[in-house]
Parts: structure tokens; C-alpha cells; sequence
């Protein structure tokens, strides 16, 4: 199987790996929505604007945990900046240990919430939906340096954007519609199923993202390394 990778471009390989991660933002997003005090971990712009309620005085908003997620998600986003400052590939060794630790620590929370069991106290929640978003910056990072078009894994605001942009009613072209609508899709059926799984456990729905993450890393660095490898001996016969 891993053989095969080789023969997906690049493009289209990154492309497939960044729709997946986008859907694992979906579930993630659902879990600190709907079961951990209607905080976002992976949408800021959710988290803003729940904060600016809250602030305002909107019922039962809270304010603390989009504060934290906030804060986490900028301080992993500077994790993983500082990580791959120097990096100029787009899939590097910097990027597989990066989504390699957004994995590590999804299944580390997976964990808290099946010990914790269906009723985290309050500072439990704040505390793992603030890792969570932490764990979203480093990711959103990493993704920015693999850097396929439209897709952030984290939001699809500027993706919906150019769908709506570029289509038959804006400027015509369409170009990227498959992508675009792709990765809408894919945080829609992320979040669908989060909540879904929600009435399983709580930690079962991060469970899946972690696996799915860990998946990624893995197929993203063996299609990298072997790629590579490839280059580099079709340069030594040149030469």
C-alpha cells in the first residue's frame, strides 16, 4: 500500500490529507460545542464571537474557556511557526513531527475524557478544550506550510468565500469548486458525526480524530520520504 503513495503527485496527495484533517476539525469542533461549554477548538472566529457575546451579557455564554481556547490556539499556531520558520517543502520532517504531536495529544485528551467520564467538572473542561485548541494551532500551522489553497483544516470561511467568488453567479471561472466544496463538506460531515458520537462518549469522537491525525502523519511522511527518495535517485543516474 505504501508503495503506491508514491505514485499520487504531491498536489493531490496534500490535498487529500488536508480534507482529513479538516474533518477531524469538525468532530473536534462539536465536541467543545455541544459538550464542553460551547467552546470552539479549532473555529477562533466561533470563539470570538461567543466571547463578545458573553462579554455583553449573553445568557449562559461563557467566557473563560473561549478566552483560553484563544490563547492556546495562538500559542500552538507559534509552536508550530518557530518549528517550520526555516523549512521551505512543503511536507517536511518539521510537519510530521508537528502532526505527529497534534495526534499524541488528542488521543492524551481522548484519554481524560474516558477516565473523567460524561460529566467533567467545569476547570476539566476549560483545561482540555484549551489543550485542544493548542493542539489546533500547531495543526493550522503545519497546514499552512503545506499550504493547499482553500484548505486551512481549521476554517472554511475564506474557502466558502471563493466557492461563492469564483462561481457562475461571481466571476465565472469555478476553478478550485472541487476542493472548496470538499473541505465544507468535510467539516460539516466532521461535525455531524462528533455529535453523533457524543451520545457514545465524548471520548470516543476525539479517539477517532486522533486516529485519523495519526493516519495522516503516517501516510503524509511515507509519501514524502519515499517521494524524495525517488528524486534523489533518478539525480544520481543523471549524474
Amino acid at each position: 500500500m505504501f508503495t503506491r503513495l508514491t505514485r499520487i503527485p504531491d498536489e493531490r496527495m496534500h490535498l487529500i490529507l488536508m480534507i482529513i484533517l479538516t474533518f477531524t476539525t469538525g468532530i473536534n469542533d462539536a465536541v467543545g460545542y455541544l459538550g464542553l461549554d460551547k467552546v470552539f477548538t479549532g473555529n477562533m472566529t466561533g470563539n470570538v464571537v461567543v466571547l463578545g457575546m458573553a462579554i455583553a451579557g449573553g445568557s449562559d455564554l461563557p467566557v473563560l474557556g473561549p478566552a483560553m481556547a484563544l490563547v492556546g490556539f495562538m500559542v500552538g499556531a507559534a509552536v508550530g511557526g518557530r518549528v517550520l520558520r526555516q523549512q521551505g517543502r512543503r511536507w517536511t520532517t518539521g510537519t510530521t513531527v508537528l502532526f505527529a504531536t497534534v495526534a499524541l495529544i488528542m488521543f492524551g485528551l481522548a484519554t481524560t475524557l474516558f477516565v473523567v467520564g460524561e460529566d467533567p467538572s467545569k476547570p476539566t473542561m476549560v483545561t482540555v478544550t484549551t489543550i485542544a485548541a493548542t493542539a489546533m494551532g500547531i495543526q493550522a500551522a503545519a497546514a499552512r506550510v503545506v499550504a493547499v489553497k482553500d484548505v486551512t483544516t481549521v476554517v472554511v470561511t475564506s474557502t466558502i468565500t471563493g466557492l461563492a467568488a469564483d462561481s457562475v453567479l461571481g466571476s465565472g471561472n469555478g476553478s478550485g469548486t472541487g476542493r472548496r466544496i470538499a473541505a465544507v463538506v468535510a467539516i460539516i460531515c466532521g461535525a455531524g458525526i462528533g455529535a453523533a458520537m457524543l451520545h457514545v462518549h465524548m471520548g470516543a469522537a476525539l479517539l477517532l480524530a486522533a486516529v485519523l491525525i495519526c493516519g495522516v502523519t503516517v501516510a503524509g511522511a511515507t509519501h514524502d520520504r519515499q517521494r524524495n527518495g525517488r528524486t534523489a535517485a533518478a539525480e544520481q543516474n543523471q549524474t
